[in-house]
């Protein structure tokens, strides 16, 4: 865009975040945060950060830019009836107001550059009888299979948003790693900070200038010192938060390369590739219904059992065992 964009937050648009909003509009995720930093896109005059969730009426000051030919959203190209029954297939909950979907390893849920497939894309397919789309609450790295929720209105969204930056919601992942933690159980406390590597490409690293992060976990099962059956409870959402965590204090997830792992190192592991990192159950109050709790289990996938069965471990979890 050659020209600067004065845009005015509709209602459907309410609760959105600032850089995913921006993103279906065709503008690059990097640039949007490079705008941020320079204080180039404002809001009703004021610095924004690009996690802001935005309110119906504000305007969104939008700096000129160049698109590239790799920043064409993937959104505009039609959706397939193979798209559209891939993503309803990933449905394991929808109550009228919120969807879940048990996320695949190797699904991205927003796109990037070079991003042809990922859930963002594909929520046309799970629109309402009204024609409406479901929205994006949060996110699972592209690697990390399990539970994503989706919002079927912006109020919906608005609130689900707020529960997750709450105390109230609990969270917990199944991992793998290699080798086994020397304690049982353990508090990971240490603060994280985003490292820009590049073009479009950030690390997460341990820095004391970074936030403070908070990640409880036990083990369930282990074989030797080789390897370990953990359950994650994360008490704060950092972005990679227990693959940084895990690789912290020596116990890597398996299949983990950019924290943990050369390529050719996995090749010595007869396992399934893929990262062991399983979103497994999300609880919290019901947004709007105090009184009602939404608790959802996504089931472990095939190559994710056959992995934990090939090193000897119970493929079955147990209520018990996400106790702290």
């Amino acid at each position: 865009m050659t020209q600067v964009q004065n845009i005015i937050v509709t209602k459907d648009d309410s609760g959105q975040r600032l850089d995913r909003w921006l993103g279906k509009m065709g503008v690059p995720f990097f640039l949007v945060h490079k705008f941020c930093r320079s204080g180039q896109l404002r809001i009703d005059g004021k610095r924004s950060k690009a996690d802001v969730r935005l309110q119906e009426g504000q305007k969104v000051r939008v700096p000129p830019y160049t698109p590239k030919d790799s920043s064409i959203r993937t959104e505009e190209r039609p959706l397939t009836e193979q798209d559209r029954d891939y993503i309803k297939s990933l449905v394991m909950y929808d109550d009228g107001q919120i969807i879940a979907l048990n996320k695949p390893n190797g699904l991205a849920t927003q796109g990037g550059t070079n991003m042809k497939q990922h859930v963002d894309r594909m929520l046309e397919g799970l629109c309402s009888k009204d024609g409406v789309k479901p929205r994006l609450v949060h996110r699972l790295d592209k690697d990390t299979s399990g539970i994503l929720l989706l919002a079927r209105s912006a109020e919906m969204a608005r609130l689900l948003g707020d529960s997750f930056k709450s105390k109230d919601i609990e969270k917990y992942y199944i991992g793998i790693t290699t080798p086994a933690p020397d304690k049982p159980r353990g508090d990971i406390k240490v603060p994280l900070l985003k490292k820009s590597m590049g073009f479009d490409k950030d690390r997460i690293i341990v820095s004391e200038d970074g936030r403070f992060a908070h990640t409880m976990y036990k083990q369930l099962e282990k074989v030797g010192k080789t390897a370990a059956l953990l359950v994650f409870k994360p008490l704060t959402g950092r972005t990679h938060q227990i693959r940084v965590h895990s690789a912290f204090i020596g116990c890597p997830l398996i299949g983990d390369f950019k924290y943990g792992y050369e390529p050719e190192e996995m090749q010595q592991i007869r396992l399934n590739k893929r990262l062991h990192l399983h979103a497994y159950r999300l609880k919290l109050p019901y947004p709007g219904e105090p009184k009602k709790t939404l608790d959802l289990t996504a089931p472990l996938p095939n190559d994710f059992k056959e992995n934990m069965a090939s090193l000897g471990f119970n493929t079955q979890i147990r209520p018990d065992d996400l106790e702290f």
